[in-house]
């Protein structure tokens, strides 16, 4: 399950799509050493659906480098893909103080761009645009008390906490934030959420998300609430009553100016784990200078080309100086 490769880093994000074809499964072992997702990579599943019947394709692209390359959403998104498309988000629990940011900026950038390639398919076809439209609400049942406080993800929604064996040694009130305001962001947007860790069965249940996602196999009915275990809720089965208040003071509350119930969460969130002023860009470490990337005659021809730039560049500044003082 490729999934279990997010576990190195924090901020991951997942799509897919389903579509008929030939293939393979890729697989990652349990105790497999696990890498970061470089850059937007991209395998695919297949499941057979009976016998001389063509074969279903789950088409899987994964983007890494947290906030830092949201420009490539727009690669595997579009309007011939959308509506068959499903986000998975993969948060890092072990951080929690760039879990809201890393959460924030994913979201946005991939429903803004959402949102814009539906208003580009309206355009040539209205009927599409709209059952799309129609479709952001199917994950919340009719008679669900939340529906007008609500505003359902564009696409398919799943969450993911990665990293349940480092978080469940938090401190209890710390945990308790963190599952509260994940389960409010969950269900605001009509997502499915769940935490993961290296556990086999906790595994097996992101599987069977995933192969939900992609194959339209039916979807799992258990719930877990509970903050002292790893939190498993699909789409439409949580309510703001179950959820309640932001974990602050009612005090604490009426002096937070907030706009929106989701900016309120988000001020009690950072009150706790307020954001480090990271630049996600800087961060980044240059792939082509990765040890597990490797490649002797490669790097060997790379090193020369750098080597005659720089000679390039010196040549060059010669020049212009000399021009300079013709001049």
């Amino acid at each position: 399950y490729k999934c279990q490769r997010h576990r190195k880093h924090g901020g991951g994000w997942q799509g897919c799509r389903e579509k008929t074809g030939t293939g393979s499964l890729h697989g990652v072992s349990v105790d497999e050493p696990a890498k970061p997702t470089l850059a937007l990579e991209y395998t695919y599943g297949r499941r057979a659906k009976g016998h001389n019947t063509p074969k279903d394709i789950a088409h899987f692209w994964e983007l890494g480098g947290g906030t830092s390359l949201l420009d490539l959403i727009s690669v595997p998104i579009t309007s011939d893909t959308l509506r068959t498309f499903s986000i998975v988000l993969v948060l890092d629990l072990s951080k929690p103080n760039d879990l809201w940011p890393t959460m924030e900026n994913l979201l946005q950038a991939t429903k803004n761009h959402i949102d814009k390639v539906i208003m580009k398919l309206g355009k040539t076809n209205s009927k599409a645009a709209s059952e799309m439209r129609q479709k952001m609400w199917s994950t919340m049942p009719k008679d669900h008390p939340d529906r007008e406080l609500i505003d359902p993800f564009p696409i398919p929604l799943v969450i993911i906490g990665s990293k349940y064996d480092i978080f469940q040694d938090f401190d209890p009130e710390k945990r308790k934030v963190i599952c509260k305001t994940l389960r409010f962001v969950a269900h605001y947007y009509g997502a499915s959420l769940m935490f993961a860790s290296k556990s086999e069965a906790l595994l097996l249940k992101i599987r069977g998300v995933i192969n939900q996602l992609a194959f339209g196999i039916d979807k799992s009915k258990s719930i877990c609430v509970d903050q002292n275990k790893p939190l498993f809720i699909t789409a439409g089965l949580d309510s703001l009553c179950h959820i309640g208040s932001p974990p602050v003071p009612d005090n604490d509350i009426g002096k937070l100016q907030a706009h929106s119930p989701m900016e309120l969460w988000k001020k009690v969130y950072e009150k706790l784990f307020p954001p480090k002023s990271i630049n996600p860009l800087k961060a980044t470490q240059d792939p082509a200078r990765d040890p597990q990337h490797a490649e002797s005659e490669v790097d060997e021809m790379r090193a020369q080309k750098d080597q005659e730039l720089e000679q390039y560049k010196r040549s060059s500044s010669k020049t212009w100086k000399q021009i300079e003082l013709d001049t």
